[in-house]
């Protein structure tokens, strides 16, 4: 029982009523100058305040920890870590305190898992890593110690401003991060480890090309700095730079062709250029001298996938799984190639594994998909739902989406992109009509579109592009000086010749991509929010809308775990108003630029291929090759879900698989809403 004075806790009533008075930075700068003075209690009171009115505020929930921490209530400490880690599943500061508070009560090889999970998360919090340095040397293990020494030593060699500035990256709060470390950029223009982190943060928000360039500047101040250079070569392969990213790794490689690492990183880069014999004998070297390593016969079971070996990628999974029973990467590899069917041992596996509550947060969505998918097979779709359900629950908090705002910006383009402005910017841009986009929503066909197209001797076929994303989004950050418009609005700004040359760019940027074809596919769906920046810049492009009816896209979505982005499909609500406002721009596009856009309903290919396959040929101006009817056939690597499913001939299994689960997707429908059955028009 609380047995503070009566006139402390009048004191705290009246605090909480006056508080609508301060915001809650304010407040929390109260809190934390109580805490450094060691009033404890005092601070919870501030804290308190806070969180009646933001119950998951990450900093709040963590200060309230070390206040009983220091009090030495750890029963509430943990509880308080408990809500921490719910709210913000990968908060590296939660797992530090968490490794505190257990070392406190001598459970050192806890606190020692707490440290690392910590480190995982936020590789800058040095206390965890001198925490780590001083349990490994207690109990013998001096070389481990070793290394967690040096990165400890590391990151107190750093500036404070940019500790600060890497805590805020792993906390997310990227665009704090990104005011201090220009501040200080300014006054130290040569600091590498500064140029590293402005980098992060601009890969972060997708201005790859300027993330490249501070990258590639730090390697000429450093260039025997190995951690710049991957980062580089990271850069470089989210900008699908492959070969230059190769060139890049090759330097790392010669210098030490047995360690595993660098064998690893050479693989990928192989991959990444379609040499999937190359990346397969790498991975074999690594296996070598690791045969039971569980991250490299995963990346080789997803190398197999993608070039079309089912049979040996199913394998390299399941002894990636054997190696390391809680890996959910191997068990979701399994999943995702859609047509693989779990073992009752594996599902018992599954299933012992996700009860777990040592299991890692990211292996826990993925083995939650997985067993949603496992159940599907078995046709007990209450249990498969239900999975599917907490699968996606937890990825929305760590991804943190908000579809109101997404809705805003799709608004946006609507109210900035009209008749007029087109009409005004008529005859610019770049005339080239090499590129075929494919725009929609995930899981609605478009796999199989490019699979088509890609079948034809005149088109490449590439992967989702992220050009035209990266562009919008370099351009979004461009305010004017006087700090008003920003894009779209500023696309009424943009010169004619500025337009010519950013379509000229994009054309140069993707040539790498190409085989030498007069066309090429740039399937990133999400494109379809930049359709008016594509028609400034590249007039003459194609652009096909692959659409599919609402409920069998948006479940489909739901059901899928995404490498990276598509945040907007985990939770039936949010994926729902997500296609809602999809139909909505595209009937925008379509009133403002009529005739612009191709619309494709996956249903229509699956009942009349060759007819649809006809219609999309015309309007891309491509003779008929009966080689597109035939597209499972082709021989490419596919590297999205749909791979294995495009290698197969056209079937209508996937049509209604969604009504099976009807019972359990009310919020769905509700928000569709007209949706549902206005999507064709």
């Amino acid at each position: 029982m609380d047995k503070r004075p009566f006139l402390k806790g009048a004191l705290f009533i009246r605090m909480d009523l006056m508080s609508g008075a301060q915001n809650t930075e304010e407040l929390l700068k109260q809190a934390k100058a109580r805490l450094y003075d060691g009033k404890y209690n005092d601070a919870l009171d501030f804290l308190g305040v806070i969180l009646r009115r933001t119950p998951d505020l990450a900093d709040a929930l963590y200060m309230s920890a070390v206040c009983d921490r220091y009090l030495k209530r750890p029963d509430a400490a943990f509880e308080w870590l408990k809500k921490l880690k719910s709210a913000a599943p990968e908060f590296g500061r939660a797992y530090q305190e968490e490794g505190h508070l257990l070392r406190s009560l001598d459970r050192d090889d806890e606190a020692l898992k707490a440290y690392q999970q910590a480190c995982l998360f936020n590789p800058a919090l040095e206390a965890s890593w001198r925490a780590q340095a001083e349990i490994l040397e207690a109990s013998g293990r001096e070389e481990d110690a070793a290394k967690a020494r040096y990165q400890a030593d590391r990151w107190a060699r750093l500036p404070k401003p940019l500790i600060a500035v890497a805590n805020l990256i792993y906390e997310g709060r990227l665009l704090k991060a990104e005011e201090i470390c220009r501040a200080f950029m300014q006054k130290n223009p040569r600091h590498v480890e500064g140029m590293r982190l402005l980098a992060d943060i601009g890969a972060r928000f997708s201005v790859f090309e300027d993330a490249e360039f501070l990258l590639e500047s730090a390697l000429t101040f450093e260039p025997e700095n190995v951690e710049a250079r991957i980062d580089y070569i990271n850069v470089l392969r989210k900008r699908q730079r492959y070969d230059l990213a190769r060139k890049e790794t090759l330097k790392l490689y010669q210098r030490h062709p047995e360690d595993p690492f660098f064998q690893s990183q050479l693989a990928i880069d192989c991959m990444h250029l379609g040499e999937f014999d190359e990346a397969l004998a790498q991975f074999e070297k690594v296996l070598e001298k690791s045969p039971d390593d569980p991250a490299t016969l995963v990346s080789r079971g997803h190398a197999l996938k993608t070039c079309g070996r089912q049979e040996e990628a199913v394998q390299s999974y399941q002894a990636a799984y054997r190696a390391r029973a809680s890996l959910g990467d191997a068990y979701y590899g399994l999943a995702n190639l859609k047509t693989y069917r779990f073992t009752e041992d594996e599902l018992a596996s599954m299933r012992a594994q996700e009860s777990s509550e040592q299991l890692p947060y990211g292996a826990r969505i993925q083995l939650c998909f997985s067993l949603g998918k496992a159940f599907e097979d078995l046709e007990e779709f209450e249990a498969s739902f239900d999975y599917y359900n907490k699968g996606n629950e937890l990825k929305r908090v760590q991804c943190r989406y908000d579809a109101d705002q997404m809705t805003g910006e799709l608004r946006a383009q609507s109210e900035a992109c009209t008749s007029e402005l087109f009409d005004r910017r008529n005859g610019g841009g770049c005339s080239a009509p090499d590129p075929i986009f494919i725009i929609g929503l995930p899981r609605a066909g478009s796999t199989l579109l490019e699979q088509i197209l890609a079948s034809h001797s005149q088109v490449d076929g590439t992967f989702e592009l992220p050009n035209i994303l990266a562009m919008a989004h370099k351009l979004r950050r461009k305010k004017k000086v006087d700090g008003e418009e920003v894009y779209p609005h500023s696309l009424w700004e943009i010169e004619a010749d500025q337009l010519s040359a950013l379509g000229a760019k994009y054309i140069a940027d993707t040539r790498i991509h190409r085989a030498g074809a007069p066309y090429f596919i740039d399937k990133m769906p999400n494109n379809f929010r930049h359709v008016g920046l594509i028609q400034l810049i590249l007039p003459n492009a194609k652009i096909i809308d692959a659409r599919r009816e609402p409920m069998a896209c948006c479940f489909s979505g739901f059901k899928q775990l995404f490498a990276e982005g598509q945040e907007f499909t985990y939770g039936l609500k949010e994926i729902g108003q997500y296609y809602r406002d999809y139909i909505d721009l595209m009937r925008h596009w379509d009133s403002v630029l009529p005739g612009r856009v191709l619309r494709v309903q996956h249903e229509d290919v699956v009942e009349d291929l060759e007819g649809q396959v006809r219609r999309i040929l015309d309007y891309c101006g491509l003779p008929f090759e009966s080689a597109c009817l035939e597209f499972h056939k082709t021989e490419r690597s596919v590297r999205t879900a749909s791979s294995e499913q495009v290698r197969k001939p056209i079937t209508k299994s996937g049509i209604d698989q969604w009504r099976r689960f009807e019972p359990y997707l009310g919020p769905l429908k509700q928000a569709l809403g007209a949706a549902r059955t206005e999507f064709k028009n």
